[in-house]
Protein backbone atom coordinates (compact mmCIF):
# COMPACT_ATOMS: atom_id res chain seq x y z
CA UNK A 1 0.00 0.00 0.00
CA UNK A 2 2.91 2.05 -0.06
CA UNK A 3 3.15 2.53 -3.75
CA UNK A 4 -0.39 3.61 -3.90
CA UNK A 5 -2.24 6.15 -5.98
CA UNK A 6 -5.12 8.87 -6.52
CA UNK A 7 -6.74 9.54 -9.95
CA UNK A 8 -9.05 11.96 -11.14
CA UNK A 9 -11.36 10.07 -14.62
CA UNK A 10 -13.26 12.11 -16.56
CA UNK A 11 -15.06 11.17 -19.42
CA UNK A 12 -18.26 11.92 -21.76
CA UNK A 13 -19.37 8.47 -22.01
CA UNK A 14 -18.69 5.40 -20.24
CA UNK A 15 -20.74 1.53 -20.61
CA UNK A 16 -19.62 -0.97 -17.56
CA UNK A 17 -21.40 -3.76 -18.98
CA UNK A 18 -23.78 -6.05 -17.39
CA UNK A 19 -22.99 -9.46 -18.43
CA UNK A 20 -26.39 -10.92 -17.72
CA UNK A 21 -27.23 -9.13 -20.68
CA UNK A 22 -26.00 -10.74 -23.80
CA UNK A 23 -26.71 -8.67 -26.99
CA UNK A 24 -28.09 -5.25 -25.92
CA UNK A 25 -25.91 -3.77 -24.14
CA UNK A 26 -26.84 -2.32 -20.30
CA UNK A 27 -24.45 -0.72 -18.00
CA UNK A 28 -23.96 -0.47 -14.09
CA UNK A 29 -24.16 2.25 -12.40
CA UNK A 30 -21.06 2.75 -11.59
CA UNK A 31 -17.41 1.83 -13.19
CA UNK A 32 -16.57 -1.95 -12.25
CA UNK A 33 -12.88 -3.07 -10.69
CA UNK A 34 -12.19 -5.37 -13.50
CA UNK A 35 -13.13 -1.89 -16.22
CA UNK A 36 -10.63 0.16 -13.99
CA UNK A 37 -8.10 -2.11 -13.96
CA UNK A 38 -7.86 -2.51 -17.80
CA UNK A 39 -8.10 0.91 -17.84
CA UNK A 40 -4.72 1.48 -16.07
CA UNK A 41 -3.06 -1.21 -17.94
CA UNK A 42 -3.61 0.92 -21.01
CA UNK A 43 -1.17 3.60 -18.92
CA UNK A 44 1.20 0.81 -17.84
CA UNK A 45 1.53 -2.58 -17.67
CA UNK A 46 4.08 -5.15 -17.05
CA UNK A 47 3.82 -8.98 -16.24
CA UNK A 48 5.83 -8.83 -12.90
CA UNK A 49 2.99 -5.63 -11.73
CA UNK A 50 -0.78 -6.60 -10.94
CA UNK A 51 -3.55 -3.44 -10.06
CA UNK A 52 -5.70 -3.65 -7.20
CA UNK A 53 -8.48 -1.12 -7.19
CA UNK A 54 -9.18 -0.07 -3.42
CA UNK A 55 -11.72 2.78 -3.31
CA UNK A 56 -14.05 3.99 -6.36
CA UNK A 57 -15.88 7.75 -5.67
CA UNK A 58 -18.80 9.15 -8.52
CA UNK A 59 -18.74 12.75 -8.28
CA UNK A 60 -21.00 13.39 -11.15
CA UNK A 61 -25.34 12.08 -10.89
CA UNK A 62 -25.84 8.95 -12.31
CA UNK A 63 -26.90 9.73 -15.81
CA UNK A 64 -27.87 7.26 -18.57
CA UNK A 65 -28.50 7.82 -22.27
CA UNK A 66 -29.46 5.00 -24.94
CA UNK A 67 -28.31 5.01 -28.19
CA UNK A 68 -28.38 2.49 -31.13
CA UNK A 69 -25.31 1.45 -33.04
CA UNK A 70 -24.51 -0.36 -36.23
CA UNK A 71 -22.07 -3.38 -35.34
CA UNK A 72 -21.01 -6.33 -37.34
CA UNK A 73 -21.73 -9.38 -35.82
CA UNK A 74 -18.54 -11.33 -37.14
CA UNK A 75 -14.47 -10.98 -36.61
CA UNK A 76 -11.69 -11.52 -38.99
CA UNK A 77 -10.83 -14.58 -38.83
CA UNK A 78 -6.75 -15.50 -37.83
CA UNK A 79 -6.70 -18.25 -40.28
CA UNK A 80 -7.82 -15.72 -43.10
CA UNK A 81 -5.40 -13.69 -42.94
CA UNK A 82 -2.74 -16.45 -42.27
CA UNK A 83 -3.30 -17.49 -45.70
CA UNK A 84 -3.00 -14.50 -47.46
CA UNK A 85 0.11 -13.64 -45.55
CA UNK A 86 1.46 -17.09 -46.59
CA UNK A 87 -0.18 -16.00 -50.46
CA UNK A 88 -2.55 -18.76 -50.21
CA UNK A 89 -5.49 -16.96 -50.53
CA UNK A 90 -8.11 -15.94 -48.14
CA UNK A 91 -10.18 -12.85 -47.57
CA UNK A 92 -9.57 -11.29 -44.07
CA UNK A 93 -12.23 -9.02 -44.71
CA UNK A 94 -15.76 -8.24 -42.83
CA UNK A 95 -18.35 -6.87 -45.19
CA UNK A 96 -20.49 -4.80 -43.20
CA UNK A 97 -23.48 -5.10 -45.58
CA UNK A 98 -23.47 -8.37 -44.94
CA UNK A 99 -22.94 -8.69 -41.47
CA UNK A 100 -24.44 -5.60 -40.22
CA UNK A 101 -26.12 -5.98 -36.97
CA UNK A 102 -28.32 -2.95 -35.22
CA UNK A 103 -27.36 -3.12 -31.19
CA UNK A 104 -29.03 -0.82 -28.33
CA UNK A 105 -27.06 0.30 -25.62
CA UNK A 106 -27.79 1.87 -22.17
CA UNK A 107 -24.52 3.60 -21.53
CA UNK A 108 -23.50 6.50 -18.81
CA UNK A 109 -22.85 10.16 -19.57
CA UNK A 110 -20.66 12.89 -17.61
CA UNK A 111 -19.07 10.70 -15.89
CA UNK A 112 -16.29 12.01 -13.33
CA UNK A 113 -14.28 9.23 -11.00
CA UNK A 114 -11.93 9.05 -8.21
CA UNK A 115 -9.95 5.77 -8.25
CA UNK A 116 -7.73 5.30 -5.58
CA UNK A 117 -5.73 1.94 -6.21
CA UNK A 118 -1.89 0.15 -5.96
CA UNK A 119 0.20 -2.60 -7.53
CA UNK A 120 1.33 -6.06 -6.36
CA UNK A 121 4.06 -7.91 -7.34
CA UNK A 122 3.63 -11.03 -9.29
CA UNK A 123 6.68 -12.42 -9.89
CA UNK A 124 6.24 -13.55 -13.53
CA UNK A 125 8.44 -12.63 -15.55
CA UNK A 126 10.45 -10.34 -13.48
CA UNK A 127 13.96 -8.89 -14.15
CA UNK A 128 16.97 -8.71 -11.88
CA UNK A 129 16.33 -5.25 -11.43
CA UNK A 130 12.53 -5.49 -10.82
CA UNK A 131 11.79 -3.65 -7.62
CA UNK A 132 8.44 -2.09 -6.91
CA UNK A 133 9.99 1.48 -6.69
CA UNK A 134 11.07 1.09 -10.24
CA UNK A 135 7.25 0.35 -11.27
CA UNK A 136 6.23 3.13 -9.16
CA UNK A 137 7.93 5.88 -10.68
CA UNK A 138 7.58 4.64 -14.18
CA UNK A 139 3.71 4.63 -13.66
CA UNK A 140 3.96 8.10 -11.67
CA UNK A 141 6.00 9.74 -14.81
CA UNK A 142 3.38 8.29 -17.26
CA UNK A 143 0.52 9.20 -15.62
CA UNK A 144 1.81 13.34 -15.16
CA UNK A 145 2.78 13.58 -18.42
CA UNK A 146 -0.68 11.82 -19.88
CA UNK A 147 1.32 9.09 -21.38
CA UNK A 148 -0.13 5.81 -22.41
CA UNK A 149 0.44 2.94 -25.11
CA UNK A 150 -3.55 2.51 -26.14
CA UNK A 151 -6.24 4.81 -25.36
CA UNK A 152 -7.63 4.28 -22.03
CA UNK A 153 -11.64 3.67 -22.25
CA UNK A 154 -14.13 3.21 -19.83
CA UNK A 155 -15.32 0.04 -20.07
CA UNK A 156 -16.01 0.28 -23.88
CA UNK A 157 -13.18 0.83 -26.76
CA UNK A 158 -15.70 3.53 -28.04
CA UNK A 159 -15.95 5.71 -24.71
CA UNK A 160 -12.05 7.30 -24.51
CA UNK A 161 -11.17 8.67 -21.30
CA UNK A 162 -11.75 13.04 -21.49
CA UNK A 163 -8.93 13.41 -18.94
CA UNK A 164 -6.63 11.54 -16.64
CA UNK A 165 -5.04 13.55 -13.32
CA UNK A 166 -2.98 12.01 -10.60
CA UNK A 167 -4.22 13.93 -6.97
CA UNK A 168 -2.51 13.79 -3.53
CA UNK A 169 -5.96 14.06 -2.06
CA UNK A 170 -9.93 13.40 -3.23
CA UNK A 171 -11.91 16.38 -2.47
CA UNK A 172 -15.38 15.22 -1.44
CA UNK A 173 -16.99 18.28 -1.22
CA UNK A 174 -16.89 18.40 -5.31
CA UNK A 175 -19.42 15.29 -4.82
CA UNK A 176 -22.78 15.96 -6.45
CA UNK A 177 -25.63 16.68 -3.94
CA UNK A 178 -27.81 14.37 -5.63
CA UNK A 179 -25.22 11.99 -4.81
CA UNK A 180 -25.20 12.69 -1.64
CA UNK A 181 -28.59 12.54 -1.06
CA UNK A 182 -28.78 8.80 -2.24
CA UNK A 183 -27.17 7.77 1.00
CA UNK A 184 -25.94 3.70 1.56
CA UNK A 185 -27.10 2.56 -1.69
CA UNK A 186 -26.92 -1.58 -2.07
CA UNK A 187 -25.31 -2.05 -5.51
CA UNK A 188 -26.33 -5.59 -5.82
CA UNK A 189 -24.19 -8.39 -6.79
CA UNK A 190 -21.80 -6.78 -9.79
CA UNK A 191 -18.83 -8.06 -11.76
CA UNK A 192 -15.42 -7.25 -9.70
CA UNK A 193 -13.08 -8.63 -12.92
CA UNK A 194 -12.76 -11.64 -15.15
CA UNK A 195 -9.67 -14.09 -14.10
CA UNK A 196 -8.10 -16.19 -16.76
CA UNK A 197 -7.36 -19.44 -15.48
CA UNK A 198 -3.64 -19.14 -17.10
CA UNK A 199 -3.11 -16.30 -14.39
CA UNK A 200 -1.29 -14.37 -16.48
CA UNK A 201 1.56 -17.06 -17.71
CA UNK A 202 1.23 -18.00 -21.42
CA UNK A 203 0.07 -21.67 -21.99
CA UNK A 204 2.89 -22.71 -23.80
CA UNK A 205 5.68 -21.40 -21.58
CA UNK A 206 6.89 -18.89 -24.00
CA UNK A 207 7.51 -15.40 -23.23
CA UNK A 208 8.68 -14.41 -26.65
CA UNK A 209 5.91 -15.93 -28.39
CA UNK A 210 2.75 -16.43 -25.75
CA UNK A 211 0.04 -18.20 -26.36
CA UNK A 212 -2.81 -17.45 -23.31
CA UNK A 213 -5.99 -19.47 -22.50
CA UNK A 214 -9.60 -17.97 -23.10
CA UNK A 215 -11.10 -19.51 -20.39
CA UNK A 216 -12.16 -17.49 -17.89
CA UNK A 217 -14.54 -16.73 -14.95
CA UNK A 218 -16.22 -13.94 -13.81
CA UNK A 219 -15.81 -13.19 -10.12
CA UNK A 220 -18.65 -11.09 -8.28
CA UNK A 221 -18.96 -8.66 -5.50
CA UNK A 222 -21.69 -6.69 -3.62
CA UNK A 223 -20.60 -3.20 -2.67
CA UNK A 224 -22.35 -0.85 -1.52
CA UNK A 225 -22.05 3.22 -2.34
CA UNK A 226 -22.08 5.01 0.60
CA UNK A 227 -22.34 9.48 -0.34
CA UNK A 228 -21.05 8.84 -3.35
CA UNK A 229 -17.92 6.43 -1.79
CA UNK A 230 -17.63 2.44 -2.68
CA UNK A 231 -14.52 1.16 -0.50
CA UNK A 232 -13.76 -1.47 -2.96
CA UNK A 233 -11.07 -2.87 -0.18
CA UNK A 234 -13.88 -3.68 2.30
CA UNK A 235 -16.15 -5.76 0.21
CA UNK A 236 -13.48 -7.59 -1.73
CA UNK A 237 -13.02 -9.99 0.80
CA UNK A 238 -16.12 -11.98 0.35
CA UNK A 239 -15.75 -12.20 -3.91
CA UNK A 240 -18.26 -14.95 -5.56
CA UNK A 241 -17.44 -17.00 -8.47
Amino acid sequence: MSYGFKIMVEGDYACFTRPEFKVERVSYDVPTPGALEGMLKSIYWKPAIRYVIDKIIVFQPIEFANVRRNEVKNKVLYSEMKNQMYGKGGDPCIYASENRSQRATMLLKNVKYGVEFHFEMTGLQSEEDDTESKHFNILKRRLEKGQCFRTPCLGCSEFPVKRIEMVAEFDEKLISERVLDMGDVDLGFMSYRVDFQDGGIPVNKDWENPEFSDQATTVYYRPHMVKGIIDVKKYREELLC
